[in-house]
């Protein structure tokens, strides 16, 4: 169903992304763009792959993750050339356009490409991701929250050496966290288990030299775009809240937020047939207008 081969991105440093792409048809091609950042795209794979007849799927591993190149340069680990690395990658492609799925830090990177290069994006989708900067006190009036995320934090608390192993855990331990539905962990800790998770972007992170990837006046800048906007969300999202989708959606034309009940960060795993759902109406709604 998905055709995967490796895809040269950039000379200086080498860097090839690791690449699944379906056999949809071009002029429909929808780039998804992986969270983490030390993770790579398999997580998400389910349910979007339902769509691999209908689109053009582009999964690609961020450089520095999953089978995309690794070991570069501290340096060269930013939000600025992972935009150019998938900006490199659609013109290796061959595709002119396309719709873009960002999901987690993905939606950040995501609403940097289509801020570097809004002639190439379609139509954007923000999948449980922020638009507007999470406030220090977002989660005062949900203790639960706070608890359940302590509980990766303390993992770094003792500052480790980064590590891939240490990001797996990470994740493991996010579990109760990224995942409202308490029978839907089983199916996320599986999926989990065949990530490949590195620590490239970890390293400029806890040394305080990785970029902000949110951009700066982001909900301004993409209202001047007047591009269609999806922001997706589930309601129980403990990493960014909710109401923040909601915000972004009624300060950006062209925008609508779908936030789905009973899901959380993970929300296509809580929630994998309402999340398509929105995922597909909102493309289809897109290109019917």
């Amino acid at each position: 169903m998905l055709t995967e081969q490796y895809v040269a991105v950039c000379d200086d440093p080498p860097v090839r992304l690791f690449v699944a792409c379906s056999n949809g048809p071009i002029d429909r091609t929808l780039l998804v763009i992986h969270g983490g950042p030390d993770w790579d795209h398999s997580y998400l794979r389910e349910p979007l792959v339902r769509l691999a007849e209908e689109r053009h799927l582009v999964f690609a591993d961020l450089r520095g993750c999953g089978r995309s190149s690794t070991g570069l340069p501290d340096s060269a680990y930013s939000p600025h050339a992972a935009v150019a690395d998938l900006l490199a990658l659609l013109d290796a492609l061959g595709v002119a356009q396309a719709d873009v799925l960002g999901f987690s830090y993905g939606g950040l990177l995501a609403q940097r490409l289509a801020l570097a290069a809004p002639e190439r994006i379609r139509a954007l989708i923000i999948a449980s991701s922020s638009v507007m900067p999470v406030p220090d006190d977002a989660y005062d009036d949900w203790p639960e929250a706070a608890r359940l995320q302590a509980a990766g934090e303390a993992l770094w608390a003792d500052d480790p050496e980064p590590s891939p192993q240490l990001t797996r855990a990470d994740a493991l331990a996010g579990i109760p966290a990224n995942v409202w539905r308490p029978e839907a962990r089983a199916e996320y800790r599986s999926r989990l288990e065949g990530v490949r998770f590195t620590a490239e972007w970890a390293r400029p992170y806890l040394a305080g030299t990785l970029p902000p990837a949110r951009p700066e006046h982001a909900a301004d800048r993409l209202a001047a775009l007047n591009l269609p906007i999806l922001l997706l969300h589930g309601r129980q999202d403990m990493t960014f809240p909710a109401a923040l989708a909601e915000q972004a959606a009624s300060a950006i034309p062209h925008a609508r937020a779908v936030v789905i009940d009973q899901a959380g960060h993970m929300a296509h795993i809580d929630q994998p047939g309402q999340w398509l759902a929105a995922v597909t109406a909102f493309l289809d709604g897109r290109t019917e207008q």
